[in-house]
């Protein structure tokens, strides 16, 4: 008599990867990149260690995954606000995406910018995602001048590079502050 395992649908296995890269995530926050282990994310995740290899080749990869899984958050945040009626203006916009940080994701962000100069794939990782959030901001700060100042798209757009620039190089530095406060009892635990 032959056993057959029931297949995982493809909506089963985005959410077991999810689940496996927000362990990671809390993981590598808590304990840094190099000292977790797939043990360790095992554990946190509640699966198995086979179940873990099925969705990622290694731990490499993991991080990788983790890495756009995170950065792909703070992008749909912000895509959210740019899509808004009346979209924040750039010092409010900056208040939420400042808001919104989670210390762990913060200090994995970080240990990810710290790899991002050695490793050219999360390099383009990180580089893509901070580029695409750029972009968001800049489209946010267009509307906002648009709608807010009821200026001109064509000169809003050209108004809001340089603004966005500086919403995101803020951004990061609070990401940066974040990450190098020491973890509370609630993230810890």
């Amino acid at each position: 008599m032959e056993v057959r395992l029931p297949r995982l649908t493809d909506a089963r296995k985005e959410l077991r990867r999810a689940q496996i890269t927000e362990a990671a995530v809390r993981c590598f926050g808590r304990s840094g990149l190099e000292r977790t282990s797939i043990a360790d994310i095992t554990a946190e995740s509640g699966l198995s260690t086979g179940s873990i290899y099925a969705h990622y080749r290694s731990k490499a990869d993991l991080v990788q995954a983790a890495a756009r899984a995170t950065l792909a958050k703070r992008a749909e945040v912000l895509g959210e606000y740019a899509r808004n009626e009346n979209p924040p203006s750039p010092d409010d916009l900056l208040a939420r995406m400042t808001g919104a940080i989670d210390p762990v994701e913060a200090r994995f962000g970080v240990q990810i910018w710290a790899e991002a100069t050695t490793d050219p794939v999360i390099g383009r990782i990180v580089t893509d995602m901070i580029d695409q959030l750029r972009a968001m901001v800049h489209d946010c700060t267009t509307a906002w001048l648009v709608k807010a100042e009821g200026g001109d798209p064509a000169t809003a757009r050209e108004q809001a590079a340089p603004v966005a620039g500086r919403v995101i190089a803020l951004y990061l530095a609070a990401l940066l502050q974040a990450a190098l406060r020491p973890p509370t009892e609630e993230t810890t635990a």
